[in-house]
């Protein structure tokens, strides 16, 4: 061998793991590249699981069905999220459609935009932009869609990537900093939000954002404390609570506490009322819009604004009822078990 030749590149072992695989959400190689284990991937979504780091799309079929996407058609996803719906809205409107997604996570939004890019779709088939849904009227104004969009979907759930990564903040199943901001360079993380928060406003908003019942000892018992551990925030509401409680409602409401204060940090509430402000005005003459609620307070909103604009003209027609999961999705995705989805027609 010449001295010019490259001597070859030592082959890297992959981490062993105690057990029979990897635990820690950094360390789950497989569900990190869907792509390469596919079949594994498979076998966990079969059981009833969503892998790490992945999202399965909450009532694909029917959010497809009632958009009645057609070729050529211009779609927006306000919730771009893993991309599941995106991929899905993509392929109903070709050829010659175009989706716009729309997300505020600056991590995810890139491993998004690149999975679609990869599908094999037309370049400007994708066209994704990094802003909050609020302001879906700006980026239709940025893309050239003054007259506004064919359909539009608005998943509100929080995705699966998030939850799940422990350094997001999300979930109390790892412990992890307590932040839960969607966009992590902008706004207070749920620490310096406890922190700050009187007992009284944090009450409130146990009841407005988690409909608590037991708002006031919690918070009396977390208002103003520095917390910045998810696991420690954790400890803290069961150690709030009476003695002789079930395991099961004690967890339901440690994540009560959780939605509370990630819809408080991410101001949820505010930003939907603002995007059905803006929704009319987003949407074609006959344009169609679903949405996807994970919460009482979304829905009722939603509801509120999607009657409101059928007394007015605004809307042709709405959903009559809700929209559920049916009982094979709710098996394979139990995720989907709080999904309610609602529908309108603009005039």
């Amino acid at each position: 061998m010449s001295n010019d030749t490259p001597a070859p590149t030592p082959h890297k072992r992959r981490p062993r793991y105690s057990g029979k695989n990897p635990r820690r959400f950094e360390d789950k190689y497989k569900e990190h590249n869907p792509e390469r284990y596919a079949e594994t991937v498979a076998k966990v979504i079969a059981s009833g699981k969503t892998p790490a780091g992945m999202h399965v799309p909450i009532m694909l079929h029917e959010i497809i069905e009632v958009l009645a996407l057609q070729p050529g058609e211009r779609v927006v996803d306000c919730t771009l999220g893993y991309g599941g719906h995106a991929k899905a809205l993509l392929q109903a409107v070709q050829p010659g459609g175009i989706l716009l997604g729309l997300d505020q996570d600056p991590q995810e939004i890139v491993k998004t935009e690149t999975r679609l890019r990869s599908l094999g779709f037309p370049e400007e088939s994708v066209v994704v932009r990094r802003m909050n849904f609020a302001g879906i009227l700006r980026a239709l104004t940025e893309v050239g869609w003054a007259e506004g969009a064919d359909a539009v979907l608005a998943d509100l759930g929080v995705s699966s990537m998030q939850i799940d990564n422990p350094s997001r903040g999300f979930s109390f199943k790892h412990d992890g900093p307590l932040d839960m901001r969607m966009n992590p360079q902008r706004g207070l993380p749920a620490s310096e939000v406890l922190a700050r928060v009187s007992a009284e406003k944090l009450q409130a908003m146990l009841m407005e954002n988690a409909d608590e019942t037991r708002a006031v000892v919690l918070g009396a018992a977390l208002a103003g404390r520095k917390i910045e551990r998810t696991r420690e925030l954790a400890a803290m509401v069961r150690s709030a609570l009476p003695r002789g409680m079930a395991e099961d409602d004690v967890d339901a409401t440690v994540r009560r506490v959780f939605q509370a204060l990630r819809i408080e940090v991410n101001d949820e509430f505010g930003v939907l009322d603002t995007w059905l402000r803006a929704l009319p005005s987003s949407l074609k003459p006959g344009g169609r819009v679903a949405v996807l609620t994970f919460h009482s307070g979304e829905d009722r909103r939603v509801k509120k604004a999607f009657k409101a604009g059928l007394l007015d003209g605004t809307y042709s027609r709405i959903a009559d009822e809700v929209v559920r999961a049916g009982p094979e999705e709710l098996r394979l995705n139990p995720r989907a078990s709080s999904a309610k989805l609602r529908w309108a027609v603009r005039s």
